[in-house]
């Protein structure tokens, strides 16, 4: 018979660890880049914006759609590797088990 009173104390620990790490994440930070490192892009762990940096050689009126591309792909490469974070935090949390439908809420 399942122990009901475990598996509740078992699951607000979880949510509690869950509560802790999503507040570690919104305070760490990550940095995206492109174009060698000319463009960089600073994410938050709730995928917030909170830094830009250009390389001067790279504003150039004529040339700003190479410019748009490279902060596009800075943000995509910080955005992925701010995923690669929560992921990894979840499986602390969860112990290595895969809940399907378990995501952080931001």
């Amino acid at each position: 018979m399942l122990n009901i009173q475990g598996i509740m104390k078992q699951a607000q620990a979880m949510q509690k660890k869950m509560e802790e790490m999503q507040n570690e994440l919104a305070q760490q930070e990550v940095i995206g880049s492109a174009g060698g490192g000319m463009v960089k892009v600073t994410l938050n762990g709730k995928f917030e914006m909170k830094k830009i940096e250009l390389d001067k050689s790279l504003i150039v009126a004529e040339e700003s759609d190479i410019l748009e591309d490279l902060i596009v792909a800075a943000h995509n490469d910080a955005k992925n590797k701010v995923e690669a974070l929560m992921n990894d935090n979840m499986k602390n949390v969860t112990g290595g088990m895969n809940i399907p439908g378990l995501k952080l809420p931001f």
